[in-house]
This record gives structure tokens, sequence and C-alpha cells, in this order.
């Protein structure tokens, strides 16, 4: 499955249902990154350096560095859930229909209320 790379503001919860979905999810705080204000274009070099893409809530700012270039490992930007089954469970499916995320902006949104 995916190696991804979940930045700080990404819901750990999120982070361990995809684990079970037996994706390899590291977080900033399984990095020792946490709680730094690391900026985000580091955030994607560490990522892309750890061969993962990164995982995120921070949709401007990561499409703004894709836009600036898609030398990396994959982004995967989600629109915030406070169902984290479900959004993990979005962002499952949209991965895993992916031979590869490296040099992708992966979009992953809420779905749409009836």
């Amino acid at each position: 499955m995916a190696r991804l790379y979940s930045d700080e503001g990404f819901p750990r919860k999120v982070s361990e249902k995809l684990r079970q979905l037996d994706h390899d999810v590291l977080t900033v705080q399984d990095a020792g990154q946490a709680i730094q204000s690391i900026p985000d274009d580091q955030v994607l070099a560490y990522a892309t350096d750890q061969n993962r893409a990164v995982l995120t809530i921070n949709r401007a700012d990561f499409i703004r560095l894709h836009r600036q270039s898609s030398n990396h490992a994959g982004i995967v930007v989600c629109t915030e859930d406070l169902n984290r089954d479900r959004l993990a469970n979005r962002v499952h499916t949209v991965i895993s229909k992916e031979n590869t995320l490296s040099g992708k902006l992966i979009r992953v949104n809420r779905p749409e209320k009836n």
C-alpha cells in the first residue's frame, strides 16, 4: 500500500485507521518533529526524502507547493471531516486507485450532504 507522512494538523486517529488498512503511515510525532512549527516546504522536503506522500488537511499551502513543483513523492490534501473513520476510508479508497502517488496532487473531498 501507500507510504504516507501525516503532517502536524492531520488527525492522528485517521493515521491510525490508515495503518489498519495496511498503509505505511509515519506521523510527525513518530518522526520526532511535532510542535516545532516546521514550514510546509520543509515538511514536503522531509516526506520526499523519506519517499512518502504528505497527508494533510492544509489544502491551500500544499496545493501551492505542488503548483511550484511536482518533484515530490505525492501530496494528498483532504477536506476536514470530523467522522475520522469515514475520512480514513475515503483516503484509502482514493489512493488505492493510484498506481503511484509520486509527483501527484490527490484531492480527497468530503462527500456532499444529501
